[in-house]
């Protein structure tokens, strides 16, 4: 039999070095810095050999458990999918503005799947018939693309993206909810292996559809969400579904304040009104609020096509109201509940009253629906528009207050119940009348390529990158000095490489073999973010000993080459 080689980093190429490092470096110019990938368009990147072996790192750990914990079995289905479809689902519309979307040279209409549900379920449909087929668990590992308005933070918020879709398929709903937390179960272990720190929040099910959706949340200034959990119970919830506290009064004589938003198809400008000075209704503390304050979530509950990523809709007004471009119908004006209900009716009519009309443009000649609504959203007469603050008191017990952090989405689940087999026709048979039953779904995601950004962010310290072994391009780098035997280091590699047990599992060795001085490879070696680096240096010239080191444990130890094996599997399983 012929020895497996070794792996040498003289055999792959990654460009690491001659890109400087910037004052204020974030883990995605670690990522490019330390050659992992390049960018090739605005959201899109191409991934270099060390950061394909990350990617394959993640790819391999998540199919791991879908396969062996879940039984599901894999496919691979197609990047494009019939535009006709999503207009079967009803969906097509809703995220219209994020589609890429083209036609062939017979004008059939097609779009670049941003997630696969629609093509699942049709297929499911097609495939199976009968209530013994079920359950049913399928999974692909694939690309997705969304025409995301305004790519950012690289892998964070990429326009072309990796990830995995978990699609089950059950004849009731009580198996159907239990399949649902049985994979809850399982992407919390997934997570565990990782080393990530991430929160499960109760969340919004969105334009998926269902009523049951768990988001999977690292907390990150980064982050897009804001999640709200308590300190004494397990209450843990996006902000989006957080239950609102009772409005505050507003404090006497304070100063209107107004936020401007757009609506999505540039049709509505979004004025909400609100007080700039309340007082707490349990202390009568005074609090201060401006724009970045409002949970524009609430907002959102009352004009549902509000888009929320435009921080500044007054551009995007001034076009729709242009005689040549002209989108623009309607005023919108969003009155807080603590403010006065007169003012409600000041601001109504047909022609927009110069309240209601931004300053920096002029009316236009043709007058807009001007409306007002006042203090509602969800069946209340007091709504309140201000986000949950840290330190309010938890609504679901009666000892805890609430933390808010920022924190990124790297995965979700869904309960999807009917929303796609009915319109889709994925039924079965069921006893005793053998009556068609549709399926009850779910799906469940986890970005790939948004796990390999948020690890390099939340782990990286100014030195480099600083992977968890489970996902890390080689979970172990062995550096000799330039003028190191080669034997003593190959000796070195198989003696780790020898290594039993728990700490075995994501052991993956490399010898930097490249001709390059030991200082210079021991900084690259940090920078790339190997979990542990063995060093044959003076101490195995003198006494035959290597130094091993852990940056994130702060570990630097001579250790025995017969200790090696043992000191290598504690690190391993621990990291």
């Amino acid at each position: 039999m012929i020895p497996p080689a070794v792996a040498r980093l003289s055999r792959v190429w990654f460009p690491s070095g001659g890109i400087a490092a910037s004052g204020l470096e974030d883990g995605h110019s670690k990522l490019l810095r330390a050659g992992l990938l390049r960018q090739s368009n605005a959201g899109m990147f191409h991934m270099l050999p060390l950061g394909r072996r990350v990617q394959d790192k993640v790819e391999g750990l998540v199919a791991g458990h879908m396969e062996e914990l879940l039984a599901a079995s894999r496919v691979s289905l197609s990047s494009i999918s019939a535009e006709s479809l999503w207009e079967r689902s009803g969906r097509l519309d809703k995220v219209a503005s994020e589609l890429f979307r083209f036609s062939d040279r017979r004008d059939v209409a097609y779009l670049l799947a941003p997630t696969h549900e629609e093509e699942i379920t049709s297929l499911v449909a097609r495939s199976v018939k009968s209530y013994k087929e079920l359950p049913l668990r399928l999974y692909q590992i694939t690309r997705k693309y969304r025409d995301e308005f305004r790519p950012r933070h690289g892998l964070l918020r990429g326009r072309e993206f990796i990830m995995k879709d978990l699609y089950t398929f059950d004849n009731s709903i009580e198996s159907a909810l239990e399949t649902y937390d049985k994979v809850r179960a399982v992407y919390g272990r997934i997570f565990s292996d990782m080393r990530l720190p991430v929160l499960s929040a109760k969340a919004s099910s969105g334009d998926m559809g269902g009523d049951l959706s768990h988001e999977y949340h690292l907390p990150t200034p980064l982050g897009e969400d804001r999640v709200v959990s308590c300190t004494s119970c397990d209450y843990v919830v996006n902000e989006e579904i957080a239950a609102p506290a009772a409005p505050e009064e507003a404090a006497a004589d304070s100063p209107f304040e107004i936020w401007r938003g757009i609506t999505k198809g540039r049709a509505k400008l979004v004025n909400v009104w609100y007080p700039k000075w309340t007082r707490s209704l349990g202390s009568g503390e005074l609090r201060e609020y401006t724009s970045q304050d409002l949970n524009l979530s609430a907002v959102k509950s009352i004009v549902p096509d509000l888009d929320t990523a435009v921080e500044d809709a007054l551009p995007f007004w001034s076009a729709a109201v242009a005689a040549e471009t002209r989108t623009a119908t309607e005023v919108v004006n969003v009155i807080d509940s603590r403010l006065p209900s007169s003012l409600a009716d000041s601001l109504g009519g047909l022609s927009p009253t110069l309240s209601s009309w931004p300053a920096a443009l002029s009316p236009p000649a043709t007058p807009l629906l001007v409306s007002s609504l006042y203090g509602m959203g969800n069946g209340s007469s007091a709504l309140n528009f201000f986000r949950i603050r840290a330190g309010d008191e938890c609504p679901q017990c009666s000892s805890g207050s609430l933390k808010v952090e920022r924190a990124m989405e790297l995965g979700h689940t869904f309960f999807l119940g009917t929303r796609y087999s009915e319109p889709l026709g994925a039924m079965t048979t069921m006893p005793p009348a053998g009556q068609p039953s549709p399926m009850q779904m779910g799906c469940h995601g986890i970005g790939i390529s948004r796990v390999m950004g948020a690890a390099a962010e939340h782990l990286a310290d100014k030195t480099g990158l600083n992977w968890p072994v489970a996902i890390a391009p080689y979970s172990c780098v062995i550096i000799p000095r330039k003028d190191a035997d080669d034997s003593d280091a190959i000796q070195v590699y198989h003696q780790i490489n020898g290594i039993s047990g728990p700490g075995r599992r994501f052991l993956d060795v490399v010898l930097d073999d490249r001709q390059r001085p030991l200082p210079w490879k021991l900084t690259d070696a940090d920078l790339i973010g190997f979990p542990v680096i063995v060093l044959l240096g003076r101490e195995w010239r003198t006494a035959r000993r290597v130094e091993v080191q852990c940056r994130r444990l702060g570990m630097k130890q001579a250790v025995e080459i017969a200790d090696l094996p043992d000191v290598i599997g504690k690190l391993h399983a621990s990291l």
